[in-house]
């Protein structure tokens, strides 16, 4: 389904208005990476008697042989620690952003039960959303066959992305967080004749995840502010795949300009804040507030990935409020939003140019008893 002629004028004219704010954004949603680097205030660090309680949860699940996909959190108890889960969920809507969960013990587990693991965690954050439109809702992320370049600066397609590192052999997985707030101030600054499009309406190629009969095409806001949070939603390489459709508007040479200035200060070391993940590094992320890079390379000598991690999109149980046309017409079945609406759970996941070092995990049935 393509946009009708009346349609994409209107939301082509449908862009900011004289009420675009033009004032810098504030508050601690605005840092620099290297002042960040020093302060380590963004680290969390968990306590033996919340090691003990991941176990006992875990534990619980083995017990009850519940399915992956159905655990809630209160399949997954975790009185002491919800409370401290909690508070990284505030700090993701109304902090930096970021949180990094230092040596989550996932040595002592396989696969299936680190997929459990971050599962129960995440029921405690959120609501966890498809990443894909076969329906996984939990990623596996490596790169066996060659080296992967680092993907551009972006923000993943729903509100959370939490990241659970399984392996990192010498530091082979690398993650650059920028403030997304600190990137528009920046631009502000500097080029303010652009701020205009960055409230414009664009569109994000679905790369081929549309249902039957719907657009190839989402129609969305790069950006929305409200009085206390700035957001944006940028995916440079859906956004020039989508000009591959005759019917969607041609990027303008000033939106190309302000994507470059996105881009180059993202990753500017002034602004950048580099990670180092070592295996049982939780990081989650809060996609409207911080912009993301994560290079996974891969041993080309070797059958296994020198660097594994697992992945869940969620939305928060608190999301910030934003205009429902910030996520185009995706929707989830479980109460979430944005993510990847599910098209057919059945098919097989077929490769996509967006995702090339990325795999489904796949969806364990009940957790057998193991011994501890």
């Amino acid at each position: 389904m393509v946009f009708a002629d009346e349609e994409r004028r209107r939301i082509v004219a449908g862009g900011p208005t004289a009420d675009v704010p033009r004032s810098p954004c504030t508050g601690s949603a605005v840092w620099r990476g290297p002042e960040l680097a020093h302060s380590r205030a963004w680290e969390r660090h968990l306590a033996p008697a919340h090691l003990d309680e991941l176990d006992s949860a875990l534990q619980a699940v083995r017990v009850r042989g519940t399915p992956l996909l159905r655990i809630s959190a209160d399949h997954f108890p975790l009185p002491a620690l919800a409370s401290q889960l909690a508070g990284m969920a505030d700090e993701l809507e109304n902090g930096r952003g970021f949180v990094l969960v230092r040596r989550v013990p996932v040595e002592r587990f396989g696969l299936a039960a680190a997929g459990v693991l971050l599962w129960g965690l995440g029921r405690h954050l959120g609501i966890p959303v498809s990443q894909n439109a076969t329906g996984h809702m939990l990623g596996h992320i490596e790169a066996t066959h060659e080296i992967r370049a680092a993907r551009p600066f972006h923000t993943d397609e729903a509100d959370t992305l939490a990241v659970l590192c399984l392996r990192n052999d010498g530091g082979a997985g690398h993650v650059a967080l920028g403030s997304s707030a600190a990137v528009h101030n920046t631009v502000l600054a500097r080029r303010p004749e652009l701020i205009d499009d960055l409230y414009r309406t664009y569109f994000l190629d679905r790369l081929g995840e549309q249902a039957p009969g719907q657009r190839r095409c989402h129609a969305v806001p790069l950006a929305h502010r409200d009085p206390e949070r700035f957001s944006l939603r940028y995916d440079r390489h859906r956004l020039e795949s989508a000009q591959r459709f005759p019917d969607v508007p041609r990027l303008t040479p000033g939106e190309r300009e302000l994507f470059d200035h996105i881009d180059g200060w993202a990753a500017a070391p002034e602004l950048r804040l580099d990670l180092a993940l070592a295996p049982g590094d939780l990081l989650l992320v809060n996609n409207h507030a911080v912009l993301h890079s994560l290079t996974a390379p891969a041993d080309a000598t070797g059958p296994e990935p020198r660097f594994n991690a697992l992945r869940l999109w969620l939305t928060p149980h608190r999301p910030r409020e934003l205009p429902p046309e910030f996520w185009g017409d995706a929707h989830s079945p479980g109460g979430g939003r944005g993510g990847v609406a599910p098209r057919d759970v059945i098919t097989p996941q077929s490769s996509t140019a967006r995702k090339p070092h990325d795999r489904p995990v796949r969806t364990p049935g009940p957790i057998r008893p193991v011994p501890r």
